[in-house]
């Protein structure tokens, strides 16, 4: 499947402001919340988080008609990744681990900030990596 590469850019810099703001906050709840969004764009796929969903019925629409295709693969990958790093800040935020939470969201963001301002998708990568390694 493949799915218009302008998506997970713009859910990109929804999700820095959004891990931004957790990270300032030091808010565990935000933290969750955009979790979430990561565990259906690893399971679905990230045309089917909100952040997808929007750029889909809003954005979209406006842009050129004319719009670059990607592998849905790398994208749901690195929508795992960044679960992970939810997952593990949110266990040390009800831990009472302060420095758990604010390394795994500092990682979360710096992958989510490359991609909106450098459309570079760390997670995507990685899968690249991955998929190049297992194939020897």
């Amino acid at each position: 499947m493949y799915i218009d590469a302008r998506g997970p850019r713009f859910s990109a810099s929804i999700t820095t402001v959004v891990l931004a703001i957790a990270l300032v906050t030091q808010n565990k709840w935000v933290l969750v919340a955009q979790g979430l969004v990561f565990l259906i764009g690893a399971t679905r796929g990230p045309q089917f988080t909100p952040y997808g969903l929007i750029f889909k019925n809003v954005i979209r629409p406006r842009l050129n008609k004319v719009a670059p295709t990607e592998d849905v693969r790398p994208p749901k990958f690195a929508q795992a990744v960044g679960f992970g790093f939810a997952l593990v800040g949110s266990i040390g935020a009800f831990a009472g681990v302060d420095a758990v939470f604010t390394v795994a969201v500092g990682f979360a963001l710096a992958a989510a900030f490359l991609n909106a301002a450098f459309n570079y998708c760390l997670g995507c990568e990685m899968y690249l990596l991955l998929v190049r390694f297992t194939k020897k």
